[in-house]
This record gives structure tokens, C-alpha cells and sequence, in this order.
């Protein structure tokens, strides 16, 4: 039974951090708390529990301008986070978890700032037909939490670039995103600030669940800490990748190039490399190179430069 509400409001907009800090939170949840998160973060992609990576955004256009990508504990599709976009996590022990009073805060939110939303069968929430928030959920020994976004001002254009991966041939086993038409909540009302919308889901927080929520103030810094340097790990964020399997090709000067890579916890496991030109040193020099490196730019990069001529390697980076 719920005796008591607690929220929330992260200063930081540190995808890591805020991951742990919902973590955090998490743990914290008693069997009579229910708590309420809101955050936000800065040009991150969000991925979820069994996403790939490098399936689901353009990781190194992202890279090149300054953004990050995240791996969350729930499932669902990719996210692009910016501060136009307001995050929500509802926190509680399993059996207080209620999807629909969750939502119905959410819905009750939009209520106040004059306008109606309805759900989707798919855990999205609509206005007029057009996605302003999805929604993920997750739970770990009698805890659980729901999240999702709120698109109140976020920059679409970005949302477009950066969730429309390279067109690389990627043989994926993990969950692949369904894109949506999504809309910023501005559209529909053009004052509306992500400052009012936090405003609007404290008052519908406790609206709905019928009791003054308290600001919850208690953050160790030092369980924070080993939670955000997990989340921001290489080997959390990609290394955790199911397997998958990339096929590259295209034809140079100085030859034909086909290469086949599977990739296992985001390292090159297997090289297969085809190709036409004269130097036949070439192939092997791939394969040893790229076997056992990080699919990543830069260490494929420095694997390449050291086996090749740097205009051929160069060739190769622009394929990859």
C-alpha cells in the first residue's frame, strides 16, 4: 500500500549520471514509497536494454557533434534526448506498479496545460494522432519502473539525423526500433516550457494519486558514482551488443573490396575479407589488423594505418 510520494528533479544534464541516479532511486523505493523522477539530458541517444548501437543511430555523426550514447536497463526502442525533451520515471516496489494510474498522471499533466492526450497500443502517448512520449519499463527484484520522454520543444531535425543509422548491411539480432511520427508538444501549445510541464506532472502526481508528495533529498554521491561509471563504459554501452554480423563493400582504384565481419560484445571476432587487387598482402593484412578490435572508429583507424598505406586505409575508413 502506498503511504507516502516522494519526487525527483536532477540538476544535471549528464545522460550517466541521471541513468544512476535513477538507479539509485530504484533501490531506494520502500514497499509504501512511490517515487517520481524528472530529468533531463543533453544531445544523448538512448538505447535500450537489447539494442545494437550502431543499428539504431549514427554513432559517429553523434560523436562528431559532441553528443553520447546511453544504454538504459529497460527495453523498447532508441531515444534522442535534448533539453526540449523532459524525462519522467515513475519508481516502486512491484506490487504498487500501475500502468494506467501512471499514465493517467501523464495525461492529467497534459490536462493542465490544455490538452488531451490519448494512448496508443503500443505504450506511446498521442495528441492528434502524433507520438509525444514513449514509454519503457523494467524490474529487478520486487522493484520496478516505467520511463519514458516528453517532447515538449525538442529539436526533430536532430531526432532524424542521428536515429537514421549509416547504410551499412548490419545482420542485427537484437530489438530494432519502430519509427513513429512523432510532434513536440509546442506545437499544440506554443507557450508550453519544459519548466511548466515539470510543474504540470508534480501537481498531476499528486493529483491522481490522491496525496502531497515530498522532495526527496537523500542522494549518496558515493553509491552514485560506481553506478555512473558503469553507464558510461565502453564495455557497458556497446560491449554488451548481442551479436551481429556487418557486410561492407565497394570498389577502388586499386580494387574491389567485400568484407565480412561478425562482431561479438562489440569486438571483431571474425574477418572475411574478398578482393581483386594486385597486392595480395592486402587481405591478409585486414584480417590480422581487424581481428580482435573494438568496432569502433578510432581503433579501427589506428588497427588499419599500421598495415597499410594511408591511402588505402583511408578508403577503408570511408567504407566503414
Amino acid at each position: 500500500m502506498i503511504k507516502k510520494l516522494m519526487y525527483y528533479i536532477s540538476n544535471s544534464l549528464d545522460p550517466y549520471k541521471n541513468l544512476a541516479i535513477e538507479k539509485y532511486l530504484l533501490d531506494f523505493a520502500s514497499d509504501d514509497c512511490f517515487i517520481l523522477y524528472l530529468w533531463q539530458n543533453q544531445n544523448t541517444v538512448v538505447i535500450g536494454k537489447n539494442q545494437n548501437p550502431w543499428a539504431e543511430c549514427d554513432c559517429s555523426l553523434l560523436e562528431k557533434e559532441g553528443g553520447r550514447v546511453a544504454r538504459r536497463l529497460s527495453g523498447g526502442g532508441a531515444v534522442y534526448h535534448d533539453i526540449g525533451n523532459l524525462n519522467f520515471t515513475f519508481l516502486c516496489a512491484t506490487k504498487n506498479f500501475d500502468i494506467a494510474r501512471q499514465i493517467d498522471v501523464i495525461k492529467e499533466a497534459c490536462s493542465l496545460a490544455g490538452l488531451h492526450a490519448e494512448v496508443s497500443g503500443r505504450n506511446d502517448i498521442l495528441i492528434n494522432g502524433r507520438k509525444f512520449s514513449g514509454n519503457a519499463f523494467y524490474n529487478s527484484k520486487g522493484k520496478s519502473y516505467h520511463h519514458g520522454t516528453l517532447l515538449i520543444d525538442a529539436n526533430i531535425e536532430q531526432i532524424q539525423r542521428y536515429l537514421t543509422p549509416p547504410k551499412a548491411k548490419l545482420d542485427v539480432k537484437g530489438v530494432k526500433s519502430v519509427k513513429s511520427r512523432v510532434a513536440n508538444l509546442t506545437e499544440f501549445a506554443p507557450a508550453l516550457t519544459c519548466s511548466d510541464m515539470t510543474k504540470y506532472m508534480l501537481d498531476a502526481f499528486q493529483n491522481i494519486f490522491g496525496m502531497p508528495a515530498e522532495q526527496f533529498v537523500n542522494i549518496d554521491a558515493e553509491k552514485i558514482t560506481p553506478l555512473e561509471n558503469t553507464y558510461c563504459s565502453w564495455e557497458y554501452i556497446y560491449g554488451t551488443t548481442i551479436p551481429f554480423s556487418v557486410s561492407l563493400e565497394n570498389h577502388y582504384p586499386w580494387g574491389h573490396v567485400q568484407l565480412l565481419l561478425e562482431v561479438k560484445n562489440g569486438i571483431i571476432s571474425s574477418v572475411q575479407m574478398y578482393t581483386d587487387s594486385m597486392d595480395w598482402t592486402i587481405s591478409d593484412n585486414i584480417k590480422s589488423a581487424l581481428t580482435g578490435c573494438r568496432f569502433e572508429t578510432v581503433d579501427i583507424k589506428n588497427a588499419l594505418v599500421k598495415v597499410l598505406p594511408q591511402s588505402i586505409a583511408d578508403d577503408l575508413m570511408n567504407l566503414f
